[in-house]
């Protein structure tokens, strides 16, 4: 266990989201391309450090700026949170219709050792749990442990060390923990979503939702800023209307994201890049973004992404946790799958590539349309950026064997697709 019981989590609340985090690590790719500019911004900046969450243990640096060796798990929080500006961005908040604090996007995000594979794990946030006992983040002494409650009542309860706590039970592998943690709240997603220029996302249907306030019509949109909030955030206008379709309209937008960061106009571009460094300190100083003192430290964030870089898309895996409906506990909630879950942590612990099986959204929110194209790194294929580059026409190899050869095969439970899929929203019926 490294960071489920850390004193030093009582400082601050901290929150994260996939899109924050995605957009530094992925981002900061294109500062090695560039002669480190950005780095070297971060490099002289105290805020990172000072604002930092010191956790126990964190993973020793490698010696050297390469990439990170061996796997890490980074799990990623986003919640519902009502302070400072954040009031203006939900009409609960603005109603003061909720109090504390939840973590309403709950993320794992496993990176192999090599050869490098990328997966994202999603837990739903009205899943029934377990939630240990829990430190509570006042100080005052522990939280009874609890048989059953949702997932994101374990923030409320007792802040991210439980989250933590209760993630890693939800895994049931010691081989697989988590070594850091990161958090944002909701102004931290707009301004990092603007400073990156708008992601990509296709919708299927007009969508309307008075609930977040989104409003599209059928087609491609760039979405940044408060739109790009609402997108992340919206269910009641798509799929079901569950929670479940909303993290399956995630795994879109940060699919697409991932693609536009990968991309030679986001990486050759020092402007988007330097734009990135300063909206990331700005939002530590701002007390938006919180990372754990590992994660603070430029040098290793340099270190993941150049460790993620040539992943293959489809080597850039999306899934949520597997669940099935309560009964009799309300139509939103949901209950774990944990033969299901056990195979995919077990394959994630034994470094296997993934196929899956399952549907693409298990809230009907999305459709896979297409394929996306694989950006050409320049780099000499090999065993970790096999299928990297694509071969011209009529040249392909036919001794390189099909991308599904030798994958685990997920069960159907688990839905999700890879940043290879392209996808489109489906509004609600």
């Amino acid at each position: 266990m490294t960071i489920a019981r850390h004193g030093a989590l009582r400082s601050r609340h901290p929150l994260v989201s996939l899109l924050a985090m995605f957009a530094v690590v992925l981002g900061v790719v294109g500062v090695s391309a560039v002669g480190l500019t950005a780095y070297n911004l971060w490099d002289a900046s105290q805020a990172i450090a000072s604002n930092a969450v010191v956790l126990d243990k964190d993973k020793p640096l490698p010696p050297s700026l390469g990439a990170i060796e061996g796997g890490v798990n980074i799990l990623l929080v986003g919640t519902d949170s009502c302070e400072g500006e954040n009031e203006q961005l939900s009409g609960a908040c603005k109603n003061h219709d909720t109090e504390g604090e939840r973590n309403d996007v709950t993320m794992l995000v496993h990176i192999s050792d090599e050869p490098r594979r990328v997966t994202v794990v999603s837990f739903p946030r009205d899943m029934l749990v377990p939630i240990p006992a829990c430190d509570k983040p006042d100080g005052t002494g522990k939280t009874s442990a609890m048989s059953s409650q949702m997932l994101n009542a374990s923030y409320w309860y007792g802040g991210l060390g439980c989250t933590v706590d209760t993630v890693e039970g939800l895994i049931g592998n010691d081989k697989i923990t988590i070594d850091f943690a990161a958090a944002i709240r909701w102004t931290g997603v707009i301004n990092v979503s603007n400073a990156i220029g708008g992601v990509d996302v296709c919708v299927a249907g007009d969508i309307n939702d008075v609930n977040t306030g989104l409003h599209l019509k059928a087609g491609t949109h760039t979405l940044q800023g408060v739109e790009a909030l609402q997108f992340l955030r919206i269910r009641h206008g798509i799929g079901d209307g569950s929670d479940l379709g909303r993290i399956s309209n995630q795994q879109q937008f940060m699919s697409s994201m991932v693609r536009k960061l990968r991309s030679d106009a986001v990486l050759s571009n020092p402007a988007t890049l330097f734009s990135l460094a300063t909206t990331f300190i700005n939002q530590v100083q701002a007390g938006q973004l919180v990372l754990s003192s590992g994660l603070a430290n430029p040098t290793l964030m340099v270190q993941i992404a150049m460790a993620v870089k040539d992943v293959p898309f489809e080597d850039i895996v999306f899934v949520q946790y597997p669940t099935v409906y309560a009964s009799g506990v309300g139509a939103s909630r949901v209950l774990p799958v944990k033969d299901a879950a056990k195979a995919l942590f077990d394959a994630l612990a034994a470094n296997q590539p993934l196929q899956l099986t399952g549907k693409a959204s298990g809230g009907n929110a999305i459709e896979i349309t297409g394929e996306a194209t694989q950006p050409d790194t320049g780099s000499t294929p090999g065993a970790n950026d096999a299928g990297a580059t694509t071969p011209p026409e009529g040249e392909a190899d036919a001794a390189t064997p099909p991308a599904e050869e030798g994958r685990v095969e997920l069960p159907s439970a688990i839905t999700g697709q890879t940043a290879k899929d392209a996808t489109c929203t489906l509004p609600q019926k």
